[in-house]
């Protein structure tokens, strides 16, 4: 069970990082305007409310050197808005901002726009986001998959000795030592990697003081600390009971341990996908049932599991243990379809999202291994049902017969034998029904395994659900991708390389067409020698073709504006895949056509 278990942790480590659930939904200044003025400050307006980092801002000037900027912060009021102040004067150019914020539901979201001061200029070449480090975001997934499994195993066991009530519970201190102390050591990773998975940062990041006190201050970091001192407390509770000898009744001791395992599922449901999006409230209850339920399912099967390789062959194992966790796994499976279905409900918001998107592709994998499990799960039920019924003695169906004396002369006593007890010369039948068959520990072991092997890619594929964007934030962001925000278009910009093979004849051509939509556009071209800087050439021609409506290839006029070409005004009749070409003379002699796809829509 250990091994498949570890290699999946491994397996989610190595993935790639999904995005998180707030999605960009407006910015201020909008993305690729030109503005007459400078603005004051950039302010971005997000689905849901998102936490501000340390370098939630990076925004650099026309010739790539950053800006110093005030601090970021929310509009006031708005906790789904993040701005941050811009310096009295700005030159005159394009601008770059990168940002970098965290989801409600936990998860670092960034992106990048420009805008324009004055006129257009080259971008700034800066990376527009820093690149996640693939060592922090493995160890983060690592932790999240251990701890999930943790929590399954601890609370699953404690679940099959309260309901199953095996007739011997000392082997099964080892599950839930070994769930508790995993649990522990996954939510302080957890806790440790906060701050460098936000800021994308080294694991070496993870102990420094601002780190460790930032995290505090940040609800993840709040209900990780709360994970960890419910975890500390239930340890320390049971070693006092266990080191002084001393049991507490048992409603009172079931209650305790209710009211923990509820405490301890809401640390997860109050930084996940629940805590975002529509109807927040609802959404909690039925993640925190969802996971309890998947605990004592799962977890129970590895008790049981357990339990099964630690009973001896010869005596078996009572028919009750199975056949009540059976009861227990039917109820805890109601309780996760119904809650299933809600959240893939409100994860999805269509059913176009369940194969368009990443999150819908893996809850259908989800689904399939589910129904595996469920198959599995449906072969041991009735397997315990036979057995249970098979258990029952045959004379407990029919009323016991009494003898009576019948009619007639008395019979002779029959003489004694030495063979034969004293009495009427029959040997005394036991007292007391046949003892109820055991459960053959080897067919019961197999369809467990199956089950237990079904229960690890479950919960892999869990643990991919909750990193990767839901569904119905996915539709919303390619809306927002698609749509200009603020009814504003945003421009196409194409970069294209040159050569003329002569000295001093190479640099690269950048095109920009605004809005890039079908109908009239604006044409703004811009070279750069092989040094980097602005460059001068006596000819540039800017011309489209639409191959697949044999369409062009029209010649957009450009003219040298002293220092950028540009055309006013160029129409785009049709949209569709176009190749633009570009005609650079760099002396009398020497000139070069190179050529790029342009993406125009409607």
């Amino acid at each position: 069970m250990l091994l498949p278990a570890l290699l999946f942790g491994l397996l989610l480590g190595t993935a790639a990082p999904a995005s998180a659930h707030a999605v960009l939904r407006s910015s201020d200044p909008a993305d690729g305007t030109v503005l007459r003025t400078a603005p004051r400050q950039v302010t971005l307006t997000f689905t849901e409310s998102v936490g501000l980092l340390t370098d939630s801002f990076r925004i650099y000037d026309p010739g790539n050197r950053r800006v110093r900027t005030g601090p970021a912060g929310h509009a006031p009021g708005r906790s789904d808005t993040a701005r941050v102040s811009l310096p009295a004067r700005l030159a005159t150019g394009t601008y770059t901002v990168a940002w970098r914020v965290v989801s409600a539901d936990s998860h670092p979201v960034s992106g990048a726009l420009t805008f324009s001061v004055g006129k257009r200029t080259a971008a700034p070449v800066a990376p527009p986001d820093p690149a996640e480090n693939r060592a922090t975001t493995a160890l983060h997934t690592i932790a999240r998959y251990l701890a999930y499994l943790s929590l399954a195993l601890l609370l699953g066991t404690a679940a099959f000795v309260a309901y199953c009530r095996p007739p011997a519970t000392a082997h099964l201190r080892v599950p839930a030592l070994a769930g508790a102390a995993t649990l522990l050591v996954s939510s302080t990773a957890l806790y440790l990697l906060r701050a460098p998975y936000e800021e994308a940062a080294a694991p070496t990041t993870a102990f420094s003081l601002s780190a460790l006190t930032h995290t505090a201050t940040t609800r993840p970091g709040v209900l990780l600390l709360a994970r960890l001192a419910l975890l500390l407390l239930a340890v320390a509770g049971a070693t006092l009971l266990r080191t002084r000898r001393l049991r507490l009744p048992r409603r009172a001791t079931l209650g305790t341990a209710a009211v923990l395992a509820v405490a301890l599922a809401l640390t997860w449901s109050a930084s996940d996908h629940a805590s975002a999006g529509i109807q927040v409230p609802v959404a909690i209850v039925s993640s925190t049932l969802h996971l309890l339920a998947m605990a004592a399912w799962l977890g129970g099967l590895a008790a049981l599991l357990w339990t099964l390789r630690h009973t001896p062959e010869p005596a078996g194992l009572p028919v009750s243990v199975p056949a009540r966790f059976s009861r227990l796994a039917f109820v805890s499976v109601t309780v996760l379809v119904v809650t299933g279905v809600y959240q893939s409900w409100r994860g999805l918001g269509s059913w176009q999202a369940l194969t368009d998107t990443t999150y819908g592709r893996t809850l259908l994998a989800k689904l399939a291994a589910v129904t595996a499990l469920l198959l599995a799960a449906a072969c041991s039920r009735t397997w315990t049902a036979r057995l249970t019924r098979a258990a029952i003695p045959a004379s407990a169906s029919a009323p016991a017969r009494v003898p009576e004396p019948a009619t007639g002369p008395p019979l002779p006593d029959l003489p004694d034998r030495p063979d034969l007890p004293d009495g009427p010369g029959l040997p005394e039948a036991p007292a007391g029904p046949p003892p109820a068959p055991a459960v053959p520990l080897r067919l019961l072991r197999r369809s467990v395994l199956l089950e237990a092997t079904a229960a690890v890619l479950v919960m892999a594929l869990t643990t991919l659900l909750t990193s990767t964007v839901p569904g119905r934030a996915a539709t919303e962001s390619a809306r927002t991708t698609a749509a200009p925000a603020a009814g504003i278009p945003t421009a196409s910009v194409t970069v294209i390389p040159f050569d003329t093979g002569a000295a001093g004849g190479r640099g690269k051509v950048q095109i920009t067409l605004d809005p890039g939509r079908v109908g009239t556009n604006s044409v703004e071209a811009v070279i750069y020698g092989p040094d980097g800087g602005l460059a001068a050439v006596p000819e540039l021609r800017v011309t489209l073709t639409l191959p697949a409506q044999r369409v062009g290839p029209l010649d957009t006029k450009v003219t040298d504006r002293g220092g950028y070409w540009s055309a006013p005004a160029f129409t785009l009749p049709l949209p569709g895949t176009w190749t633009m070409k570009a005609t650079v003379r760099v002396s009398e002699l020497d000139q070069v056509t190179v050529s790029a796809p342009v993406r125009v829509t409607r």
